[in-house]
């Protein structure tokens, strides 16, 4: 089978353009040529290759990586050129010889803030090359067999769910607690109404982006174990960088009295049962 051939351009092709390279080759090198380039080439970065080398890309595949320029490959066609900056996308918004041209943009690591720059730059870079091989109907042998976990679960639907402030909410403090009572929510969102939180625990729920359990006369909500990873990413992101917009909820209820217990409820210890039916 003719191997597609795939060019990674990006400004100094010091460390996204060759992660993005060495991680295609490692992942179907059998179906894909792949080459990577720079619009002003640099020194290949370290940290990108001990990135490489940590993700678990054999050394020998590392070793003798250098920084190529966009010039060297002029003349020559290819199935795919995918930039990875901004800066190269516009330097060569329209290549010659490019069967399909695309424009991904991630930020530079050497500029990136935050622990294990690199790393981050190179699981996005990964998670991105994962979408292309799907989407361009690659068999990728280091991908599992998808499962319709959800089939239920509209993306349309999903997002829509997160545009209410009480549902964001609630989703990020049951990602936070795992679990967590129409009660509960209702003191830490400061919600005195507790039709209206059970309203939109209900639309959530019908989403299929919750799911709820019985225990005595109280029902717990919690994301639903069933949603796809994707779904569950972002719950999970939004709520890890937007901790302040939950401090104040988190606040008060762990100031909350008599919380009920998830395990051993007893009707001694709270009286407002009626507000988790």
């Amino acid at each position: 089978m003719t191997k597609q051939r795939v060019l990674f351009l990006c400004t100094g092709n010091s460390a996204r353009s060759q992660m993005a390279e060495v991680l295609l080759t490692h992942r179907a090198g059998d179906r894909f040529e792949v080459y990577s380039a720079g619009t002003a080439p640099e020194t290949v970065d370290a940290r990108a290759i001990d990135a490489l080398n940590r993700f678990g890309v054999d050394p020998v595949n590392t070793r003798h990586l250098v920084a190529n320029s966009i010039d060297d490959f002029a003349g020559k066609t290819f199935d795919y050129v995918i930039t990875l900056c901004d800066r190269a996308a516009d330097e060569c918004r329209s290549y010659h010889g490019a069967g399909k041209q695309l424009a991904w943009d991630f930020p530079d690591p050497k500029s990136r803030q935050g622990n294990q720059p690199f790393l981050i730059t190179l699981n996005e870079i990964n998670n991105r090359l994962t979408m292309f091989l799907l989407i361009e109907n690659t068999a990728d042998k280091a991908l599992p067999t998808p499962t319709p976990a959800l089939p239920r679960l509209d993306p349309t639907a999903f997002y829509k769910c997160l545009t209410d402030d009480i549902r964001l909410k609630t989703l990020m403090l049951t990602h936070y607690h795992g679990e967590l009572c129409v009660c509960e929510l209702m003191q830490a969102l400061a919600e005195d109404s507790q039709p209206k939180v059970s309203r939109n625990l209900a639309v959530l729920k019908k989403a299929n982006i919750i799911s709820d359990r019985k225990h005595g006369q109280w029902v717990f909500y919690r994301i639903n174990a069933e949603l796809p990873l994707w779904a569950k990413s972002v719950i999970a992101q939004t709520t890890e960088n937007n901790i302040s917009l939950i401090a104040a909820p988190l606040q008060r209820l762990a100031q909350m009295q008599a919380r009920p217990s998830k395990a051993n409820f007893s009707k001694a210890n709270f009286s407002k049962t009626s507000f988790c039916k």
